[in-house]
């Protein structure tokens, strides 16, 4: 018995030890695959000329897929109807099957972008291109430029880049129907562009930002760049620029909606700086109505007294030469009743108004029924302002650190289009120190032209935190800015209307120029930074 319990144990431990030898050898797996699939042939050859198939087949030395084929792959000259192109799982080989009749005496390039990849570790077989022409010859010409954004810092990416044969059908609407010549994308680099396999000729070069990728230019959607007149190939220049821009499209308004019984919106499309609302039913002797604009659509608020007792509303929309009319069927909706708020709560910076907004138009203001008062309780004198456009109201005052106000609003302070007002409203706001914010003295050289707009934007989101208009060669100063990170941008008035003006294509017109200072600019609370930008001549 003694005998077998010692064999038992002996059995135990020489198992015990095998199984930890079994696991310290275990093998890993060996190393990662990194290298991409191999093309081992393609029929008909790459650079195939006079070619006539209905097929290519593409053949690889492993087993591959697709990875976002349909944002990858760039076809030129685009073809009316895409072919019909496998695996759409896995294989070994790649079918490109035509439905469309191919152009006479035309090169044709496959750019694949980044679309193939291995099965198991997705390693790409990097921007393949199959090229091949129906004529004698491929084309072998070929221009290359640079994309860059009117207003942002850097360009977006998947631009697409086009050219248009410039002959005797040529016109620049051709861009909004027609799908263009050649065709390639900034899918390698966001800032630069090749078209190549271009035969000699004129041509129209455009670049697009294309949501729809339809290869033709919406203005609601698409951003559009363009160089002006037209290009010669072979290239009359080794390298061209294009600046991509968000065109305001042409004045559309959209049907009109009612909110309730005494306001509809009117959406609309464009510039609406001149729209004009006419109401063409019969009203009241005593009609009257104010329109105000949203702040953050594209829309206006039609404000309206008393309440028009129709099934149906008729309206004429005009703007500058643009003239719509517009029926709304009108139902029953309770009315909006006022309602004030602080545009913005909690702290303020020095050199920012207490801002109040009204959910209803502001007719009349009572300043004698205001009062600011401080946290010693003495009463701090200000200024106002009404803005008629978005219905704000500025209270303006000087402002000391580290102090809390109270803003008082006594009954009929503020009285709204339907005569309406309020109760008693307190609100607060408060201040930092000074040495909680940031301080930037910025000067430019070689600016040739003037006005310019000199501005602060944020890193993140592109807000645009101050800025300074200028006629002539001064310092900018830039205070109480909330630490973070920022871009200085000069924005080039050409017009001299004070704002950034962007380009229009049938126009012929570019956006007006905007440079950026290269650094990033670090602002820190209590701290100044004095920074020099010297523009190239």
């Amino acid at each position: 018995m003694a005998r077998r319990t010692i064999l038992f144990f002996i059995l135990l431990i020489a198992a015990i030890l095998l199984t930890d030898c079994a696991k310290r050898g275990m093998p890993e797996g060996g190393p990662i695959d990194s290298l991409p699939p191999v093309i081992t042939r393609t029929t008909p050859e790459n650079y195939s000329t006079r070619f006539d198939e209905k097929e290519i087949r593409i053949y690889f030395d492993e087993f591959i897929k697709f990875k976002d084929l349909q944002k990858q792959l760039i076809i030129s000259p685009p073809l009316e109807n895409q072919p019909v192109i496998t695996p759409f799982g896995v294989a070994k080989e790649i079918r490109i099957v035509f439905e469309d009749t191919l152009k006479e005496n035309t090169t044709y390039s496959i750019n694949f972008g980044e679309s193939i990849v291995d099965n198991n570790e997705d390693n790409p077989y990097d921007f393949y291109k199959y090229v091949f022409s129906t004529g004698s010859y491929i084309d072998s010409l070929a221009i290359s430029g640079t994309i860059k954004d009117a207003k942002e810092l850097h360009p977006e990416e998947a631009v697409t880049v086009m050219l248009y044969a410039v002959d005797d059908s040529y016109t620049d609407s051709m861009v909004y129907n027609q799908k263009p010549l050649y065709v390639t994308t900034t899918l390698k680099d966001p800032n630069l562009f090749s078209i190549e396999n271009i035969k000699e000729g004129k041509y129209k070069l455009i670049a697009l930002k294309d949501k729809n990728r339809n290869f033709t230019f919406d203005p609601k959607d698409d951003k559009i760049g363009f160089i002006d007149g037209f290009i010669e190939v072979p290239a009359d220049s080794s390298s061209y620029q294009l600046t991509l821009f968000k065109e305001i499209p042409e004045f559309k308004p959209a049907r009109p909606k009612q909110v309730s019984n005494n306001q509809i919106i009117f959406g609309y499309e464009g510039n609406a700086d001149a729209m004009k609302i006419e109401l063409l039913t019969a009203a009241p002797e005593d009609f009257k109505y104010t329109t105000l604009k949203d702040q953050k659509k594209d829309t206006i608020h039609y404000w309206f007294r008393p309440q028009i007792e129709k099934d149906t509303l008729q309206f004429v929309v005009r703007n500058n030469n643009a003239l719509d009319t517009l029926i709304l069927r009108m139902n029953n909706i309770n009315r909006d009743s006022i309602a004030i708020k602080p545009a913005k709560t909690g702290t303020l910076n020095f050199d920012e108004d207490f801002i109040l907004e009204c959910t209803t138009p502001i007719a009349e203001f009572t300043k004698e029924k205001v009062s600011i008062i401080n946290k010693d309780s003495l009463a701090i004198p200000f200024e106002y302002s009404l803005d008629s456009i978005y219905n704000r109201l500025h209270l303006s005052f000087e402002k000391q650190e580290r102090e809390i106000y109270n803003i008082t609003l006594l009954p009929d302070a503020i009285v709204d289009f339907f005569d309406k007002s309020h109760d008693t409203l307190n609100f607060k706001a408060s201040t930092k120190t000074i040495a909680d914010y940031g301080f930037l003295t910025f000067q430019t050289e070689n600016i040739s032209e003037y006005p310019i707009i000199v501005q602060l934007v944020a890193e993140r989101g592109g807000e645009i935190h101050k800025e300074v208009y200028a006629t002539e060669q001064q310092e900018f100063v830039f205070e109480n800015i909330n630490p973070g990170k920022y871009y200085v941008r000069i924005v080039f008035d050409q017009n001299a209307n004070g704002v950034w003006d962007t380009g229009n294509f049938l126009k012929k017109t570019q956006p007006e120029k905007v440079v950026y200072y290269p650094t990033l600019l670090d602002i820190r609370a209590n701290w100044s930074l004095h920074e020099s930008f010297i523009l190239d001549p």
